[in-house]
């Protein structure tokens, strides 16, 4: 039986969220994995420029972006267990189980950059 997509059943707000989240994870300039846990709290989230910011070498639509400040999105992902429930949308933590969701987005919403 094939695995199901979004099993969670995440809107997609959440989806895209969660896979900016991700993104930023990636980066340990602005990201600190705790080994016992497998949980990686990001220490800074991007401040878009126009329509868009540098996710590294990555561009992101703002548009895309629209959940990296809205609590109800966090609380959400909390409750689905994919982000830890302290409250922190400036330094959010992403559990392990957020760290692994397969989004099916990555590819969507971050494209590639020219400058």
């Amino acid at each position: 039986m094939a695995k199901k997509l979004n099993p969670l059943n995440l809107n997609g707000l959440q989806l895209r969220t969660l896979t900016l989240l991700q993104e930023l994870a990636r980066y340990p300039e602005i990201a600190l994995t705790d080994d016992a846990t497998g949980n990686v709290t990001i220490s800074s989230l991007p401040q878009p420029h126009g329509n868009h910011f540098h996710v590294g070498r990555r561009v992101v639509m703002s548009s895309d972006a629209t959940g990296l400040h809205n609590p109800s999105v966090y609380i959400a992902l909390a409750r689905k267990g994919l982000v830890v429930p302290n409250g922190m949308i400036d330094t959010p933590t992403l559990t392990a189980a957020g760290v692994a969701y397969d989004t099916g987005l990555r590819d969507v919403i971050l494209h590639g950059s020219d400058h």
